[in-house]
């Protein structure tokens, strides 16, 4: 859309009074994405009442791949480039790699691996069935599987015991802590993608209980927690048969939790 005469200004001076932090670059995303006047206002309105910018734009980047995110669909973060990158780098050690996005929301962690990642299989599942049509729209163009359901229930049993690398950011904000969490999180996400229990682990020690019955011999569980939960994780995936590993970037301010399966090949037996 051409932008008018003074309408850059005009948008920033009304994000800013919203409280936008990043009010210029805001606007020049929404000058950009908008194909008339009347839509620049619908999203300039939208935004201003507090919506995610992604949900006003309709797409989210990460790793430098721009992905669709519908309306109350999590909203992926900066931080879990860090799950990205240690994600495809387990995956191309496999000669034709099977990865699982499980609790995929729109999908952005598998759709990265399989960008970085030739000749990967690629299968994403989620239990919220908004989330899971974003993700078939991110995905299925990259040849996955996209699959409602929750957890392992969703998966196909032909890969049980073929997982290489299975990818989770489930939800991990303490239910008690959900309160405290910006509005544009708390009052336009689903709630089932925030939530993980008293301690933010309960969906991490469901996932960890079946890891090992669908992870290859010396595949590897990765997830996403908080710092302070990562020893807790730790403990949970050695009592699950998995050798925990803490992994932690400065750079993304994030904390990765790897657990490697400690069954063995036939070949080893």
């Amino acid at each position: 859309m051409p932008v008018p005469h003074g309408e850059l200004d005009r948008v920033v001076r009304r994000l800013r009074a919203a409280g936008c932090v990043f009010a210029e670059q805001e606007a020049d995303l929404l000058l950009a994405e908008a194909q008339t006047p009347d839509e620049l206002e619908s999203m300039l309105a939208r935004r201003v009442l507090g919506e995610p910018l992604e949900h006003v734009l309709g797409w989210v980047e990460l790793c430098g791949l721009r992905l669709f995110v519908d309306p109350h669909v999590f909203v992926p973060r900066q931080r879990t480039a860090f799950l990205v990158e240690q994600a495809a780098a387990r995956a191309a050690a496999h000669r034709r790699p099977v990865v699982v996005d499980l609790c995929c929301g729109c999908g952005a962690v598998g759709a990265v691996v399989a960008e970085r990642v030739p000749g990967v299989e690629l299968h994403a599942a989620d239990l919220d069935p908004v989330a899971v049509a974003n993700a078939r729209r991110n995905l299925e163009p990259r040849g996955a599987h996209v699959t409602a359901g929750d957890l392992y229930d969703a998966l196909a049993a032909e890969i049980r015991g073929r997982v290489d690398v299975l990818a989770v950011n489930a939800p991990y904000v303490p239910t008690d802590a959900i309160a405290m969490m910006p509005p544009e999180a708390r009052d336009h996400e689903r709630r089932m993608a925030l939530d993980g229990g008293p301690d933010g682990l309960d969906v991490h020690r469901r996932v960890a209980r079946g890891a090992t019955e669908w992870l290859s011999p010396g595949g590897r569980l990765l997830v996403e927690v908080g710092t302070e939960q990562a020893p807790v994780a730790a403990d949970l995936f050695w009592d699950c048969g998995l050798e925990p590993r803490i992994e932690c970037s400065e750079e993304y301010q994030a904390t990765v939790v790897t657990g490697r399966s400690r069954r063995r090949s036939r070949r080893e037996r």
